[in-house]
This record gives structure tokens, C-alpha cells and sequence, in this order.
């Protein structure tokens, strides 16, 4: 046989297989099209240059590499199921007469075919669509780039190196699996797996058991720093549990039901529990990755776009003043030196100061046992924080008149701290004091600071005490920076003014002969105002990207299993009718059956989402977020598109199952 009959034959499969391969093909297309897109714009230089840029080529790095980690696992999948359809045309070529290493040509062929077309117009699509990419991420993120046509030789070559190496490892494992099954178990190849499955017990409580510590972890999560630690061992967890419930624990219910003769001798609960223990061996898998996908889709999107939505309130939230200026080490006599001189820049430029705020303090990560805060060497980042501020500037602060004995203290506690005083007393390093009043900081508090660990705020009663402990501090440290200024406010003037006042104050750290100037640092809410947008809008360009890519993924999962579920019922669809029953009775009882296997997973994960709720709101509040009400209005108005889209999708590939029955 020479080459160009193996060439016919892989194209005549093709096409006569073409309900099969052109999703597949599509797939390929799609993904090579977005990987070289995301490619595109993590190398492309007008995004580099711009401020924020960085972080914004850092952040679609990471979805270049989520995408051709996704591409790897999702083509290796669809090409699965694309061999075991073609497994009994196999075997009859191989009982036909030819050899495997015929076969194995035309499989070669066949991958040959596909790869070239695929990457043809995926990187045509591609090179065409990157530049309209590079607008919209433009237009999302407010700045301007300039048109003309580019193509990145970085984003083709990686491209072609990696969905190269992709088509070759299919091949390989096509080759694989045709060398070593014999022409029968071939020509069964769809058959393959119709006995009864078991019962496995110990998969189902292992799946129960993963489900239950992922969620666990996922309710019990109180801080966001203990989210970061948690948030990958309840994904592993919850991701394992899917499968094993899904594999297992279905099939398990299933019998149990059956078991209950009140309940299985029923003409609809017989044939619908009977049918859906052979639906739930076939399909678990490819239900468990719809499942875990939506629920990816769905964190996704909420979170990326109340990140994106609530901007405006994160940024404030980390800059509750215009203009902020911090110090270490800087006395009274030095605090109200810097004062005039930002007084003096603010008025050259005819700008009047609102809100100001002013007051010293001392932050110190501490060892906390029991109601002793202890300061030694062995600190660990991530254990306790304690802010210590004067009563005096507490007072002024807050425009109140609190008093307090010589030996008393006020002490508020973040909302993260994780445990509260039982005693009257506290000890803080050597100094003992009685806790006049306990409460838990509010955003009220100017001093207030959102962060991730616990936090204690003590307010001393006068100077000397804070001094004191200051020196106490220095001693056992060796340093001599524990006391903290800040200086804050705002000003009603536009972007480019305030600016202006941010780099006139910057500019005095310039002055290297003035100690004082060396002391500081400033910032400025509109300074970092781009960066920040660059940040959230990227991670909400990226959501929509990952998550379009993901929901096509379900799309075709949803798409091949109505086609394997249609060619798997076709056969008991006849029998059914055989037996007696109307063609009626027989599509509502298949239709039942499909519906219910097929909305399983948005159920399921519909439930991972609102077991996620706590740990997700945890992490966004480490990016800044802490509008909950936001993420909530988020979430459900995405769950519901995505069901609504869920719905739709379902109702089309359906379509192709009753024309695969009905035939």
C-alpha cells in the first residue's frame, strides 16, 4: 500500500466522521487561537510600557501557562473519546487484512490532518484577532494603544512548539492503545464496560470524606491569611471528592434505592434507577469534569469581575487619604517641622488641606500567650501584630475625651483575630495595665487597617507610657525605630494637580543632607491608582478569557456525551418498545434520565460554590475586597446566567441526541 491510499483513507474517515472530528477540530482551533492570543499580549510591548504594565504581563503569563496546562488535559480528553468511537472501524480494518502498522499510517494521517488544519486557522484567527485583544484590554483599562498590525514571533514559535508536541503525544497514545487490544476487543470497543458496576464502598467514603474537609476547611476559614495556607488543599480536595462521589457514590445511591422494593417496583422508578446505573458508570468522569469546570467558571467570573466592579472601594480602602506621608523615628519637634513643609508645598500650589489627620503610633509583631504580649526573636510573621497609640492622639483622632488611669488601657482587636481576653489585666512586655473597655475595631476608627493577621490596637494612657515601652523595645531590638508618624489628607483638586503635590513631597527625600527628609516616605491615592487598575483590570480580562475557554470545554463535554448517550440508547430505546412499552413512555423515561444526568453537575456545583462563599471572600480581602454584599450580588446574578447558558447549551446538544435515537 502506498502513502497516498493511506492519506485517502485518514481523509474519507474524516469526513464520513465529521459529527465527531469538527468538534474536535474546533476545539484545537480555539485553544490554539486563545493560548497564542494570551501569548500575544503577555510579550506585547505597547502593555509593557505603560505604568501597571508589569503587573499586568505578570498576571497573563500565569493564564498563558493555565491555558497550556488546560490545553494539555482537555485535548488528551476529547481524544479519548474520539478512539473509542473509532475502535470498532479499526478492528474491522484490522479483520479486513490490514496490519496495525497500516492502521497506525493512517491514524497518522488522520492526527496529521487535523494538527495542520488546526494550526493553520487557529493561528490565522489567532494573528487577526490579537490586535482587536490588545483593544479591548485597551478600552477596559482606559488607556490608548496605537493601531497597526502585528504579529509576536515569541507567541507563534511557543504556540507551534507546544500544540506540536501535543498532536505527537496523541498520536503516541492512539498508537499505544490500537498496539496493544487484539481485532475483538476493538470491534467492542463502545461495548467495553457494560456490565454492572460494583459497588465501591470505600471509593464512595473517601470521596464523602474529601468533600467533607474541603468544605470544612472552606466554612471554618476565618482569616485570610489562614485562606492562602487552606484555600489549594479544599480545591484538591473538593476536586478528588467530585470524582470519587460522582464514580462511587452515585452508583452507591443507586442501589440503595433499588434495595427499596417499595420504591423500585414502580414502572418509572424501575426503569429509571435500572438505566441510570449503567449511564453513572459511563459518565461519572465526564460528569465529575463538568462539574469541577462550571464551578471554576463560576468562582472565576464573580470574583474577577467584583474585583473589577468594587475598584474604586478597594483602592480607598488601602488609601483612605489623597496624600499620606509615614516616618520612623521622627520626634514631635520633627513631626511638626515635616507638617509646615507640606503646608507650605500644598499652598504654592493653592491647594487647601481637608480631613487631615495626624498621630503617632508603634506596630510590633509580638508573641502573644494568653493575655501577655511578649516581643523576643522567635517571632513569626503571620502570629500577632500590636499597635500602640497614645491616648492623646487617639483623642484628637477621633474628636473624643476619653481618660484613663495611669495604669489603664482601651484595646480594640480586628475582626480576624482569632481569640479575645478572659482576664481584666494585659501584659505588654514589662508593663502590666487593666483593660478599661474591649471592643472591635471599626472602619469609625481612623487608624483602622484592613489586613490579614490578628490584630490588636492598644491605646496607652499618656506619652511617657508610650515612650517608655518605646525604649523597652529598643533595648531588647537594638534599634531605636519603633515610633511611627503619619500624616494624611485630602484635597479637592484634579488628577494631574495632585500628582503634581505628591512629586513636589517626594521630592524632598532628593535632599540627602536633611536627616529628617531621610525618614519618610509618601504616598498618593492617585499614584497608585493605575497600577492598581492595571492589577483588577487584568484579572478581570483574564476571568473572561479563562472562563470563555472553560465554558467551551463544557460545551463539548456536553456535546460528545449526548452523543454517546445517544448511541448507547438507540439500542435499548428499540428493545423498550419490544417489550411493550409506547414510544411515548419510552422518550419520557430517556428524557428523564438525561436530564437528570445532565444537570447534576451545575446542582453539585452550585453546592462547591456555597461552601467556597466564606474561603473566596477571605482571598479577595487579601487582594483588597471586602464589599461581601458585592461578591454575593456577583455570584448569584453569574450562577444564574451560567444556568440560564447551561440550559440553553443543554437543549441544542439534545437536539443531536434524539436524532441519533430516532434513526
Amino acid at each position: 500500500m502506498n502513502s497516498s491510499l493511506y492519506a485517502k483513507l485518514a481523509a474519507t474517515n474524516i469526513r464520513k466522521n465529521a459529527k465527531n472530528y469538527l468538534p474536535y477540530i474546533l476545539t484545537c482551533l480555539i485553544t490554539i487561537m486563545m493560548f497564542y492570543m494570551m501569548c500575544f499580549l503577555a510579550n506585547n510591548s505597547a502593555l509593557g510600557s505603560m505604568a501597571g504594565g508589569g503587573s499586568l504581563s505578570i498576571i497573563l503569563s500565569l493564564g498563558t501557562i493555565v491555558i497550556g496546562i488546560f490545553a494539555v488535559i482537555f485535548l488528551f480528553y476529547t481524544n479519548s473519546f474520539l478512539i473509542k468511537r473509532r475502535k470498532k472501524e479499526i478492528g474491522l480494518y484490522n479483520i479486513l487484512g490490514m496490519e496495525k502498522k497500516h492502521i497506525a499510517k493512517v491514524l497518522a494521517f488522520e492526527n496529521l490532518y487535523v494538527a495542520i488544519i488546526s494550526l493553520t486557522l487557529g493561528l490565522s484567527f489567532g494573528i487577526l484577532l490579537s490586535k482587536l485583544m490588545v483593544l479591548t484590554l485597551g478600552k477596559l483599562l482606559n488607556f490608548k494603544i496605537a493601531f497597526g498590525f502585528e504579529i509576536s514571533e515569541f507567541a507563534l514559535l511557543t504556540t507551534l512548539i507546544l500544540f506540536v508536541v501535543i498532536f505527537l503525544l496523541l498520536l503516541l497514545s492512539n498508537l499505544r492503545q490500537i498496539h496493544l487490544a487484539n481485532p475483538i476487543e476493538l470491534l467492542r470497543g463502545k461495548q467495553v464496560g457494560e456490565k454492572e458496576p460494583k459497588t465501591k464502598w470505600i471509593l464512595a467514603l473517601i470521596g464523602l470524606a474529601c468533600l467533607s474537609g474541603g468544605y470544612y476547611i472552606s466554612v471554618t476559614t476565618k482569616s485570610p491569611l489562614q485562606a492562602l495556607g487552606l484555600f489549594f488543599v479544599a480545591v484538591i480536595l473538593v476536586i478528588i471528592g467530585t470524582y470519587c462521589v460522582f464514580t462511587a457514590g452515585s452508583i452507591a445511591i443507586l442501589k440503595i434505592l433499588r434495595k427499596n422494593k417499595r420504591y423500585y417496583y414502580k414502572a418509572n422508578h424501575f426503569i429509571s434507577v435500572s438505566g441510570m446505573i449503567y449511564r453513572m458508570k459511563q459518565n461519572a468522569v465526564g460528569l465529575a469534569n463538568i462539574c469541577i469546570l462550571s464551578t471554576m467558571v463560576l468562582v472565576m467570573i464573580s470574583s474577577t469581575v467584583s474585583l473589577y466592579i468594587g475598584f474604586e472601594d478597594t483602592l480607598r480602602s488601602m488609601y483612605p487619604k489623597n496624600i499620606a506621608v509615614s516616618g520612623y523615628s521622627i520626634s514631635e519637634e520633627e513631626a511638626r517641622e515635616l507638617t509646615d513643609v507640606i503646608n507650605e508645598i500644598t499652598n504654592s500650589h493653592q491647594v487647601a488641606q481637608k480631613d487631615v489627620i495626624s498621630y503617632r503610633y508603634m506596630s510590633q509583631g509580638v508573641k502573644k500567650q494568653g493575655n501577655q504580649f511578649l516581643w523576643n526573636d522567635s517571632y513569626v510573621y503571620g502570629e500577632t501584630t500590636l499597635y500602640l497609640i497614645p491616648l492623646s492622639d487617639y483623642n484628637k483622632l477621633l474628636g473624643e475625651t476619653n481618660t484613663l488611669k495611669s495604669d489603664e488601657v482601651l484595646v480594640k482587636y480586628s475582626n480576624y483575630t482569632k481569640s479575645r481576653f478572659t482576664d481584666e489585666t494585659i501584659v505588654i512586655g514589662k508593663e502590666n495595665f487593666h483593660i478599661k473597655e474591649m471592643t472591635e475595631v471599626s472602619k469609625k476608627d481612623i487608624y483602622y487597617k484592613q489586613d490579614m493577621i490578628d490584630i490588636y490596637y492598644i491605646i496607652l494612657p499618656d506619652i511617657d507610657t508610650f515612650e517608655k515601652i518605646s525604649k523597652e523595645l529598643d533595648n531588647i531590638k537594638g534599634d531605636n525605630n519603633r515610633i511611627h508618624f503619619y500624616y494624611g489628607f485630602d484635597i479637592d483638586a484634579p488628577k494631574e494637580k495632585q500628582l503634581e503635590i505628591y512629586e513636589s513631597i517626594q521630592e524632598l527625600r532628593a535632599q540627602e543632607d536633611v536627616e529628617l527628609y531621610q525618614k519618610f516616605y509618601v504616598r498618593s491615592v492617585e499614584d497608585a491608582r493605575d497600577e492598581f487598575f492595571f492589577v483588577y483590570g487584568g484579572l478581570f480580562f483574564l476571568g473572561l478569557f479563562l472562563g470563555t475557554l472553560f465554558l467551551m470545554a463544557t460545551v463539548l463535554i456536553m456535546y460528545y456525551k449526548q452523543i454517546s448517550e445517544g448511541n448507547d440508547d438507540r439500542e435499548r430505546f428499540e428493545i423498550m418498545q419490544k417489550v411493550g412499552m409506547s414510544q411515548e413512555e419510552v422518550k419520557k423515561t430517556i428524557h428523564s434520565q438525561v436530564l437528570m444526568v445532565f444537570f447534576l453537575p451545575i446542582v453539585a456545583a452550585a453546592i462547591h460554590i456555597a461552601f467556597a462563599f466564606n474561603v473566596i471572600t477571605k482571598l479577595l480581602a487579601v487582594l483588597g475586597l471586602t464589599n461581601v454584599a458585592l461578591f454575593t450580588t456577583c455570584t448569584l446574578v453569574t450562577l444564574g446566567v451560567f444556568i440560564i447558558f447551561y440550559a440553553v447549551v443543554y437543549g441544542l446538544t439534545a437536539r443531536t441526541y434524539y436524532r441519533i435515537v430516532k434513526h
